[in-house]
Order: structure tokens, then C-alpha cells, then sequence
């Protein structure tokens, strides 16, 4: 299952990815994704929560890619994930090497607590 919502006063992004997430899903995501950042201007925050995942669809790929394109067309600022087993990263860092430019920063850290932490110092 997948959740995205946005804090507009925060100009940021929240996408969490819970227990096992089809392609489907991935798809409503994309869709829900720029629907939310139609008005948003460049220079928002993506707060990724890879948490609770425990397994995406390998046709999810085209539609997490939808949603990387998406954020680089609206020039997102910084990209943080939370992912606590790198395991589970399932091809996140290598889509972003294609679908992000090296303007965006990207993070990856273990928990939430250090991923609201890297937003307060940044």
C-alpha cells in the first residue's frame, strides 16, 4: 500500500510505502503525485518512508520512475528516504542516477528520527 500527502505549509511531500505494494498502486501514486504538485513551486522537499515496505511488484519500476520524473520536472529540492534494511531497496538509488539530476540532494537514512533531524539542520 502507498500513502502521499502534502504538508503545503512545510512545502513538503510525504510518500509512505507500506507492506507490499503492487504496480497498481505505484500507478495511482504517480497519479496522485502530480495531481498534488500541480501548484507547488520548485524547491520542495520529498520525506520518502520506506519503513513498514515489505515487498513492490517489479512492474511497480515504470510507475516509481513516473513519479522521479515528476519530481525533477517540478524541481524538487532534496529527496530524503527512509530506508532502515538497505535490502530492501529495490533499485531506488539506481533509477534515481537516471530519473534525477545532480542538483537534487539525496539522502537515505535509517530511521525517521534521522530524517526529520536532516530536515531541521537543513
Amino acid at each position: 500500500m502507498y500513502a502521499v500527502e502534502m504538508d503545503q505549509s512545510k512545502r513538503l511531500l510525504v510518500i509512505s510505502a507500506v507492506q507490499r505494494v503492487t504496480a497498481e498502486q505505484a500507478k495511482q501514486v504517480a497519479h496522485e503525485v502530480r495531481k498534488l504538485l500541480k501548484d507547488v513551486p520548485p524547491g520542495f522537499r520529498v520525506l520518502a518512508d520506506f519503513r513498514w515496505l515489505e515487498s513492490m511488484d517489479p512492474d511497480a519500476a515504470r510507475h516509481i520512475a513516473e513519479i522521479m520524473d515528476a519530481l525533477a520536472e517540478k524541481q524538487v529540492a532534496s529527496v530524503t528516504r527512509v530506508m532502515p534494511d538497505p535490502h530492501k531497496d529495490i533499485g531506488f538509488n539506481i533509477l534515481s542516477h537516471f530519473h534525477y539530476g545532480p542538483e537534487i540532494q539525496i539522502t537515505t537514512v535509517e530511521t525517521l528520527a534521522d530524517a526529520l533531524q536532516s530536515f531541521a539542520a537543513g
